[in-house]
């Protein structure tokens, strides 16, 4: 054999060797609040998630995927600890979940340096949509203000003149709060920031009450929500103001809840209402393997697979140029067939889609929901004119 040949022999096996490396394996580090109060936030993005991968024969584009699961437990410091960890010694593709707003923020260090791919389902704070975005950070969930905003819009549509605000003190608090008063052009009685996963609002129910409100919106997810929730209605509130939230009577809470939730609006980009194509297979799918009706976190994390199956395939498994991956995750978002119905991503990375109001009602001895509207159609959020990283 002549030697060009022989060159050209061991050059094709190398690019084939090292087009097989490429394609060997598919890791995925996955990380959310799996204990503590907000447990339930968390492990409902972990069962998505994977039941997603479960639905794509355990692949992602085709190729064989590992996902490594991380408990953040809400703490800001170990959420940094863990990217670096995923990120340097696991050596994964993408992060998916990145916990609440104030963990994805302390986390976004060794993402920025790294490149990697980061997909949070659960948090969209507004820094990360306006001018600190970043081209390889994206929110499959939401912009934190959306929800909000719907509630915001559906109150003022609603003729309500006065209005009690509440949240806890953190980023995404300070979001929805900001959101609802976006959309909400009455009376703002008073904004109450109250601890992170503080068990007792007593207090502070005492003084809403004293305000004389006429209606109340809140952001309390996890336990925060059950506990505020069954307290509201224990006060007797629950039949004489009405209560508007946003991700704090949802899939994960309503268990708990039941009849204290009864009456409670919602504003959400899904719920177990909506009639989206195959949304019902979903529901049915997630039902049967887990022993519980999913929530909004969980559908997201479920798209969230998908999204991921997509973006893999464009790059036909070699995810090492992480700007082309990041690029083919974004270019994906338009292709997605999401649980929720319209799906795609702005320019900042964050959700263009839907944002529906629910309510709880109760039927003969069920307490479910049925969907009322959509206050925001198609809604982009309010910062995105401030990114650069187009």
């Amino acid at each position: 054999m002549k030697l060009p040949t022989i060159v050209k022999t061991i050059a094709c096996s190398m690019a084939a060797l090292c087009l097989s490396a490429a394609h060997a394996e598919i890791k995925i580090g996955f990380t959310a609040p799996l204990s503590g109060p907000v447990a339930a936030v968390g492990q409902d993005q972990y069962d998505g998630f994977m039941l997603g991968i479960e639905a794509l024969g355990k692949k992602l584009g085709g190729e064989a995927v590992t996902v490594l699961r991380e408990d953040d437990q809400l703490k800001p410091e170990l959420g940094n600890q863990i990217a670096r960890k995923l990120i340097d010694r696991d050596k994964v593709d993408a992060m998916v979940g990145l916990g609440f707003s104030n963990v994805l923020m302390a986390s976004l260090p060794r993402i920025v340096e790294s490149g990697t791919v980061a997909i949070a389902t659960n948090a969209g704070p507004s820094p990360l949509a306006g001018a600190g975005c970043l081209p390889n950070v994206f929110s499959m969930s939401w912009q934190n203000d959306g929800a909000a905003e719907a509630m915001g819009k559906y109150a003022q549509d609603s003729g309500y003149k006065r209005v009690y605000l509440m949240a806890p003190n953190y980023q995404a608090g300070k979001d929805y709060v900001a959101g609802f008063k976006r959309y909400f052009k009455g009376q703002v009685l008073d904004e109450v920031y109250t601890q992170v996963n503080q068990p007792d609002y007593s207090a502070e129910i005492a003084q809403l009450q004293a305000a004389g409100p006429d209606a109340v919106f809140v952001f309390y997810p996890g336990g925060m929500g059950v506990n505020f929730v069954k307290q509201f209605s224990q006060a007797g509130l629950g039949k004489k103001v009405p209560l508007m939230s946003a991700f704090t009577v949802d899939g994960t809470t309503l268990p708990s809840l039941r009849d204290a939730a009864v009456g409670t609006i919602s504003g959400a980009m899904w719920d177990v209402a909506l009639k989206t194509p195959g949304n019902a297979e979903f529901i049915a799918s997630f039902s049967k393997k887990y022993g519980r009706v999913p929530s909004h976190y969980a559908a997201v994390a479920y798209d969230t697979a998908k999204l991921l199956d997509i973006a893999v395939r464009k790059v036909k498994g070699n995810t090492s140029d992480k700007a082309a991956f990041a690029a083919a995750v974004k270019s994906a978002g338009a292709e997605l067939k999401s649980l929720r119905g319209p799906f795609r991503f702005n320019t900042n990375n964050m959700p263009v889609q839907n944002y529906y109001a629910f309510q709880t009602v109760k039927e003969g001895s069920e307490v479910t929901v049925k969907q009322l509207g959509t206050p925001l159609p198609d809604h982009q959020d309010a910062y995105v004119a401030l990114c650069k990283a187009k």
